[in-house]
């Protein structure tokens, strides 16, 4: 077989046929070089295209991550004012439990309840690397929730008191049961029936004969009926100790059982039983022990 290969030429029809005989080895050479070189042309193509892309994508993931952290920035600063606005609930807690604690000093409310310390401020952190930043935010944010839990527990703990003080200040006998003038305080006087002394354990309050009686405070009618020496009466228990009383009345506008609230018609000024006179005897008991009235009224 022959190693050669033989190329005829014919440049036109005149002129004779040219022969070149080649080699085989050097035309499978050249072939082979074309390869190679095709070969390491799509490869730069290729790996000019990937670099090109990585570079994009570089691009895009720095611009990201530059967006990122300017993001974190921005929500390091907002964990920072939001501690800034905890450390304000946290003084307006203080200072509703001192007015509080001022108008129950007997229910022994604390003053203050526990939180956690001061967070470590975000500013301080903003020159600082992603990494401790993040740290000084997961910190905080930590914090801001053990102080988050503290001022829930002592919101509720305050509506809780408020809740109660509100129906003691309901119970309350604070509202004059009748307008008209004391003519008898509560305590030791000159009895106005016969010689000596005796303990008076009311207000007489004297007005017109028929005057509207209206409940000092909210309560419940516990009992109404009529006495020789107290005439026709209503008493009311209002709850946490406060029950009161309304001795000599014309007549009740309630009956026995009913709820009535601050301010309501109850009954009418009468001069029934051992009376001298148009007046409201007005008693107070507090834990059934009967005490001034003054105390407890505006």
């Amino acid at each position: 077989m022959s190693d050669h290969f033989t190329l005829m030429i014919i440049p036109n029809r005149k002129s004779g046929v040219k022969k070149i005989s080649v080699p085989k080895v050097f035309i499978r050479n050249v072939l082979i070089g074309l390869i190679a070189v095709i070969l390491v042309t799509l490869y730069v193509v290729y790996d000019y295209a990937s670099i090109k892309r990585d570079r994009a994508e570089l691009a895009r993931l720095r611009a990201q991550t530059k967006e990122q952290a300017q993001q974190i920035r921005e929500m390091a600063m907002k964990v920072d004012e939001f501690s800034g606005r905890m450390e304000d609930l946290r003084q307006i807690d203080k200072k509703i439990r001192v007015l509080a604690y001022e108008t129950g000093r007997d229910k022994k409310l604390v003053l203050g309840i526990g939180g956690p310390d001061s967070e470590t401020k975000i500013k301080d952190l903003l020159d600082k690397d992603n990494n401790q930043l993040m740290a000084g935010m997961r910190k905080n944010i930590e914090k801001l929730n053990e102080d988050a839990d503290a001022r829930e527990k002592s919101f509720n703990e305050l509506l809780v008191f408020l809740h109660e003080q509100k129906s003691v200040l309901a119970s309350t006998p604070s509202l004059w049961p009748v307008q008209g003038w004391v003519t008898s305080e509560f305590g030791t006087r000159r009895s106005p029936f016969r010689s000596g002394v005796e303990f008076h354990k009311g207000l007489d309050i004297s007005t017109r004969f028929g005057k509207e009686i209206v409940a000092p405070a909210d309560g419940l009618v516990v009992n109404i009926g009529s006495e020789p020496q107290d005439g026709n009466f209503i008493k009311i228990d209002h709850g946490h100790g406060f029950s009161t009383a309304f001795l000599h009345l014309s007549r009740m506008a309630v009956k026995q059982g009913a709820r009535v609230k601050k301010g309501q018609t109850i009954g009418y000024v009468g001069d029934t039983g051992r009376s001298t006179g148009s007046h409201l005897h007005y008693c107070v008991w507090v834990n059934n022990i009967p005490v001034n009235p003054r105390r407890y009224l505006r």
